[in-house]
């Protein structure tokens, strides 16, 4: 099987750290957003994947491709748009890479998603349905901040597609899409080479067929695509880790851990320090005595020094935080940024230069 991963956004909302690396690479639980993708890919037997990206990323993009090629023993190629083509577009331009003879049904995600993917059980579910196109949803508390789609129910996971209906000013349901979809390779001759939208062009288009399934996501989902969402979705994400792989966290020392926390085994923590819940903490890292961490990301290479507290927040890569300093409240530390020692408190800010 083949997929395609929508990776072309400029991650604006993740800024800074995207001022340094294509929005895909950001780390997220110690690893790129992208890879933890690509490996649900592999596991539910895609052997190509097809990276769409736009026409400003960066070449650090060849390094990974390289480098994840050779340790998954998958084929990952790119399939580059010179201008925008939306959400629909980008199949079109991909399409060479994605038909092959043996026409089978190819998976398209969105880079922002993390979730359980329960890839195998959605190829089983499309077909089952003989469906078209297959889309997973999820469920959400407030629907009209979203896309919603309407199902007629066939049962307690499954169901056909009627309609989409986008930022609801009523409410007419409560499932939205969850940006992972299966679609035979009969859904390209649908979309022209332009600026298309999948969800507002082709979807509808599928679902007045009849032949346009949903799928209810089992588990947890966020798009991480900003800072707070990046954050929710790391402590569902560790909360996931403790039920299905809990060798991944370090272990509850009582005093000094508590909860779910990720360290790097290249990562050094003092003494008297109090980590977690909902910690991850990179390779290189630095910890010394005294510190306070929890609901954050401390990332590859950066130093956290003594009785300073971070809350809430993302440390870029190879930035320090100084003696007795306070990050709180949803702020993001670029690349290589100094927060002065004392009593600096830095609260929802977005810090790219060198020096608080």
């Amino acid at each position: 099987m083949k997929a395609l991963i929508l990776v072309g956004g400029f991650g604006t909302r993740l800024r800074p750290l995207t001022f340094s690396i294509p929005k895909p690479l950001v780390d997220f639980g110690n690893k790129p957003m992208i890879l933890h993708q690509i490996e649900a890919l592999k596991a539910a037997g895609v052997t190509e994947v097809v990276l769409a990206i736009n026409h400003q990323q960066p070449e650090v993009m060849l390094n990974f491709v390289k480098e994840y090629e050779k340790k998954l023993e998958m084929k990952i190629t790119f399939s580059q748009e010179t201008e925008p083509l939306g959400t629909a577009g980008p199949l079109a331009l991909a399409r060479d890479k994605l038909i092959d003879e043996s026409g089978k049904p190819f998976f398209v995600l969105n880079s922002d998603v993390i979730c359980e993917y329960p890839l195998l059980e959605m190829i089983e579910f499309h077909k089952n349905h003989a469906a078209e196109a297959s889309i997973m949803v999820t469920k959400v508390d407030d629907s009209s901040k979203y896309g919603v789609v309407v199902m007629e129910e066939e049962g307690k996971e499954e169901s056909r597609v009627e309609s989409f209906v986008e930022k609801p000013k009523h409410f007419v349901g409560d499932k939205i899409n969850a940006g992972i979809y299966l679609l035979n390779p009969s859904v390209l001759d649908m979309i022209e080479l332009r600026r298309t939208s999948i969800e507002k062009e082709i979807f509808p288009k599928i679902a007045s067929e009849k032949k346009l399934y949903a799928m209810v996501l089992p588990g947890f989902w966020m798009d991480i695509g900003q800072p707070k969402d990046y954050l929710t979705g790391q402590r569902m994400y560790l909360r996931y880790l403790r039920k299905n792989a809990p060798e991944e966290l370090l272990a509850s020392s009582g005093d000094h851990v508590i909860g779910n926390v990720i360290a790097d085994e290249t990562a050094v923590i003092g003494e008297r320090c109090l980590i977690g819940p909902d910690v991850v903490i990179g390779p290189g890292c630095v910890i010394e005595s005294g510190v306070r961490l929890f609901g954050c990301t401390v990332m590859r290479g950066s130093r956290i020094k003594e009785h300073a507290c971070v809350s809430d927040s993302i440390v870029g890569w190879d930035s320090t935080v100084g003696s007795w300093a306070r990050v709180a409240n949803i702020t993001v530390l670029g690349k290589d940024v100094r927060v002065a020692d004392a009593e600096v408190y830095s609260s929802g800010a977005s810090i790219q230069e060198q020096i608080i």
